[in-house]
């Protein structure tokens, strides 16, 4: 099914009867990723699964936009839909998304289910600052000496060899928000959530380490953390039927 908000077409699935329950998938991701979690619910919750503005079969936005603006298409989501208050699934960005809303909107929302979540800016030792500053220095080489292959393809070629994973497959508008969303800290945002809230966590997550789990369980006042061994940054799919069983219990 496709609706329009804010002049983006979205994509989205609706499927089952009862409660609403609205799943959020992660950066790069689409409603495919997180087939296996909507399977879980659409037998006794209503389902709806959103391809979030520039992933899947919905459009990018036109403009750069943050986090909170994300949130807000959602939010629209549900009005337009007439849907008055949902549980919230999200896997890293969604789950950030669900941060957000849970925090700014707590009428909103009934329970909570924050899995492997982004939000929380990294730790960032001297490791990391050589890295920042050896991608800075190797593209200030790419696009001043390199001066004979035309400057789109130069850059292009650039970003495929030293860029992050997510940002040699983003490009247009959608590289530019992932600047924008990468460096939002929202813990400030955790002690405002009222909803009950499950944090599942792979132990062996790098893309968003088990200590930022840590953190948004001791500031989430009604929350409890699962962690799942061995698992990494997908540990809904890692441990999927121990996932199954936590989530049920939960739900």
């Amino acid at each position: 099914m496709e609706i329009k908000i804010q002049d983006i077409d979205i994509n989205y699935i609706e499927e089952g009867e009862g409660s609403p329950v609205i799943i959020l998938h992660g950066w790069g991701a689409n409603i495919n990723t997180i087939r296996s979690i909507i399977n879980i619910l659409n037998n006794r919750y209503k389902v709806y699964a959103i391809d979030l503005p520039g992933f899947g079969k919905s459009s990018e936005p036109k403009d750069v936009i943050d986090s909170f603006q994300y949130a807000e298409i959602v939010r629209e989501f549900m009005k337009l839909l007439k849907i008055e208050k949902a549980s919230f699934i999200g896997h890293s960005f969604g789950g950030k998304l669900s941060i957000i809303l849970s925090s700014k909107y707590p009428d909103l929302v009934d329970k909570v289910v924050l899995i492997d979540s982004a939000g929380l800016i990294p730790k960032r030792g001297l490791k990391y600052y050589i890295k920042v500053y050896s991608f800075k220095t190797m593209k200030f080489i790419y696009k001043n000496l390199f001066f004979w292959i035309k400057n789109e393809n130069r850059m292009e070629g650039f970003y495929k060899k030293f860029g992050s994973d997510d940002y040699r497959d983003a490009s247009g508008v959608m590289r530019s928000i992932l600047v924008k969303v990468v460096n939002e800290n929202l813990r400030p945002l955790l002690k405002d959530i009222k909803a009950s809230t499950l944090i599942i966590w792979g132990d062996k997550d790098d893309a968003t380490p088990l200590y930022m789990a840590k953190i948004m369980h001791s500031e989430i006042k009604d929350s409890g953390l699962v962690v799942f061994e061995g698992a990494g940054h997908y540990s809904y799919l890692d441990q999927y039927y121990r996932f199954v069983a936590v989530l049920n219990a939960f739900m």
